[in-house]
Parts: C-alpha cells; structure tokens; sequence
C-alpha cells in the first residue's frame, strides 16, 4: 500500500500571511489598551521591542533549521535531531501547550466581540466559571465557529491558506486605518503617561510578547506542504516576524496618541475608540472591529495547522498514539490530529473567557521552553553536523544561536514564582501540571503498546 503524503501547494505569498496572519490575531484590538496601561505609551512599546528583538533572534535559528530540514514537525524535527527522543518530545509538548491555548482562546474570542458588535447578544445563561457568566448564544456562536475552522482545514491546507491570505489583507486594511489616522491626526500629548509602575510595567508586556508572536514556526511545522525553494522560506520566516513587530508596536503608538489615558482607561476597546477619534467617524471603530474579526479567524486557521502537524510528528516518532499521524487519503491533512485539536475548540466556549485567559498565560510559559529548544539544538547542530546543507545560513551563528538561548531562557524565568510576571497561583500553575500530566500519560500509553 503506497504512503500517502503532503502536498507541496502553498506558495510564497501564503507562507508570508500564513506567518503574518498567525501573529497578528485579535490581540491588536483587545489587549493594546491593557498593554498602555500596565507599562505606558513607551514602557509598552519598548516592551514589545524588546520582546520583538528577542524574538527575531529566536527566528533566525528556526530560519536556518527550516530550510536545512524542511519537514513537517518543526522544532520536533530539529530537537530529535539534535537532542534526541526525550528532548524532543518535551520541546514539542511545550510548544503544544502554546498552540492549543490559542486556539482554544480564538473559540471564545469571537463570540466575545459579537457582545461588543451586537449589545445583548450573549442570552440564555448556563453557569458561570471564575466569575465569567456562560450564555447559550455565546456558545454556539464558538462552537459553530469552531467546527467550521476544523473542517476548512481537513479539506486541504490549500483551501486554508488561501482563506488566511484573503483575511490577512483585511487585518492589514484596518491597522493602516489607524496607523494613518494617528499619523495625520493624532496628539503626542495623550502619550502620557510615558511609563508606568517602572520596570514591573515593562516586563508584564515582555513575558506576552513570545505569545504574541508565535505563529512565525507555522511555516516550519508546514515546510512539506510549502511549495517555494527551501532558502526561501528562511527569508520568508525572517521577514513575517519583522513585519509582525512593525505591526504591534504602531498599533501601541497609534493608540497612544489616538486618545487619552482617561479615554483609554474607560472604553471597553480602547483601538476601536482610537480609531474612531483618529478619522472621526464611528466607521473607524467599526474597520478595527472587522480587521480583529479577520485576526481571529487567521489566528486560529493558523495554529489548527500549526498543532495538527506536531501532533502529526510526535505520533510518528512514537510519541503519541499512532492514530494522530494518519493523513486523508484525499485531502493529505492530518484529519485525526485536526479533529482532536478541533474538538477542544469545540469544547473551549464551554468554560467561559477567564479559565480561557489562564490557559493563554500558561500556554506563552510553553512557547518560550520551546523556543529555548530550538536554539539550544541549532547551537548543537552547527558544531556536531557543520558540513550540513543550510540553504538559509545564519551569519554570526555563534552570536545569534547563544543570544537566542538566553533570550528564551530569560524569559521564562520571568513566568517564575519570584518574578512580578509569574504565572496565577494556583489555577494557571495547575493548567501547566496537568499539560505535563497529559503529555506523559500518552507517551506512556504510546511506549506500553509499541511493546
């Protein structure tokens, strides 16, 4: 029986928004204010720079691994190389851990701005979890949603890419509605405060950052259904991650100057209010709106992919149960592995936004483990096998390798106990020991029955 494999069909300007698109999600819109208000105008943007830097780093070792090899799995395939069985499956777990805490999240991000759209949307109450009130409208809204993104993405990775292209455009549409606004009209006046709550403000911006630029390690986790020479996509990983930056750290300025602290600190979505003093019309507010629509749904898209795949190369490493590997004969997706990722955001509107909001904290403590991973084996990598073909070669190697382990490393020491960043005691603690629970008792399972 002959194996069935990838389909090389994604094209160069997919994999930029499939990366693009991934970063860039419904956190632009709902979170800027926050991030202004914890740090300040420029304790947040400095904030996100630094993140940023640290990040771009971090890129440049998946850029070289990407192309050296070019297989679906990603930093599975990097770190089973380079540190074997038990280094790779904690590196992918972790990274899981991230992948799955967006996706869940983007389940009740949705029905969350229909509230915002449509006053009384959210009817028929069901229960309430931490504090968040449940509604039945809510639900189906996140659950209807989230089986349509699970089926877009067992019929092809065509379809979902050219699907996150198109939505990307919109995404993009409306951050140059505020960028040009705030370029034309706004006040450096409603920038203060500067900073905020001094270096504590600025490293609760720092520790969201890696969270909010995952999604550039899609293309490595799709690398055997990219259909562009493998030096490429190095070039194109690079580029999204400076272009993701770029994008987040406008949208910070343009707030800032777009409206004032009190204004900031009373609206419920202070970038739509924003825009809508900017242009000086509430189809401003409206344009922001839709663009976070878009970012939810390219967000989610991307991480179904991005998930699936590293299911899809933990199961054939024997890592997880065998079933998770399996492509459709037709669509050549990993279909279980979509199902399974889909099923939980099926089952995320049922636990309200707050436990959801938790996951996303852990869920960023598990991009950085894997982060450091991947950095750790591209320093590995260059000294044990440099004779390697890297059609994308890092220049400074040495220099760029360390910088992005210590960058990693320095980050999630700051979700610590002993950090003002840390992670919530105990519920967001609880969330990453029950992931490791989880991860073990299948690896387990999957080590008892190879027997």
């Amino acid at each position: 029986m002959t194996k069935v494999r990838f389909a090389r069909v994604i094209q160069r300007k997919e994999v930029l928004t499939l990366a693009f698109g991934a970063m860039i999600g419904w956190s632009w819109v709902a979170l800027t204010g926050n991030w202004i208000a914890e740090a300040g105008s420029l304790g947040a943007i400095s904030g996100f720079l630094v993140g940023g830097i640290a990040i771009i780093f971090v890129g440049l070792t998946y850029a070289e691994l990407a192309s050296a090899m070019p297989q679906a799995g990603g930093e599975h395939v990097y770190s089973y190389r380079a540190l074997g069985y038990n280094a790779s499956f904690i590196c992918t777990w972790a990274l899981l851990l991230g992948y799955v805490s967006v996706v869940t999240f983007e389940a009740v991000a949705l029905p969350t701005v229909f509230d915002y759209l449509v006053p009384g949307f959210s009817r028929g109450y069901l229960w309430t979890v931490a504090g968040w009130d449940v509604e039945l409208t809510w639900v189906l809204l996140g659950v209807t949603a989230a089986v349509v993104m699970t089926s877009i993405n067992i019929v092809g990775i065509r379809v979902a890419a050219r699907m996150q292209m198109l939505v990307t455009a919109l995404i993009v549409l409306a951050g140059i509605t505020l960028i040009a606004g705030a370029a034309a009209a706004g006040d450096v006046g409603n920038m203060r405060p500067l900073f905020e709550d001094d270096a504590k403000g600025i490293l609760g911006v720092l520790v969201i950052v890696p969270l909010m630029l995952v999604g550039f390690d899609v293309i490595p986790q799709t690398a055997e259904e990219v259909d562009v020479p493998f030096a490429v996509i190095g070039k194109v990983l690079v580029v999204s991650i400076f272009l993701a930056v770029a994008f987040y750290t406008l949208i910070i300025w343009g707030v800032s100057v777009g409206i004032g602290s009190e204004a900031r600190n009373a609206a419920s979505l202070p970038t739509a209010d924003a825009a809508t003093a900017l242009v000086g019309a509430d189809w401003g507010g409206k344009v922001l709106i839709i663009g976070g629509i878009g970012g939810i749904l390219t967000t989610w898209n991307a991480f179904i992919i991005g998930a699936s795949r590293a299911m899809y190369a933990l199961a054939n490493a024997r890592q997880l149960p065998a079933w998770l590997g399996e492509l459709h004969p037709r669509f050549k997706t990993p279909y279980k592995a979509v199902l399974f990722i889909g099923g939980l955001s099926v089952l995320a509107p049922l636990f309200g936004r707050q436990a959801l909001v938790w996951l996303v904290d852990a869920g960023s403590f598990g991009v950085t483990i894997a982060y450091a991973f991947v950095a750790f084996s591209f320093l590995v990598l260059r000294r044990r096998e440099p004779d390697m073909h890297r059609p994308y070669k890092v220049r400074y190697w040495k220099t760029t390798g360390y910088l992005a382990f210590v960058f990693s490393v320095g980050i999630a020491i700051l979700f610590m106990p002993f950090s003002p960043a840390a992670l919530i005691w105990p519920y967001e603690w609880a969330i990453v020991a029950g992931w490791w629970v989880i991860g073990l008792g299948l690896l387990g399972f999957r080590i008892w029955s190879d027997k």
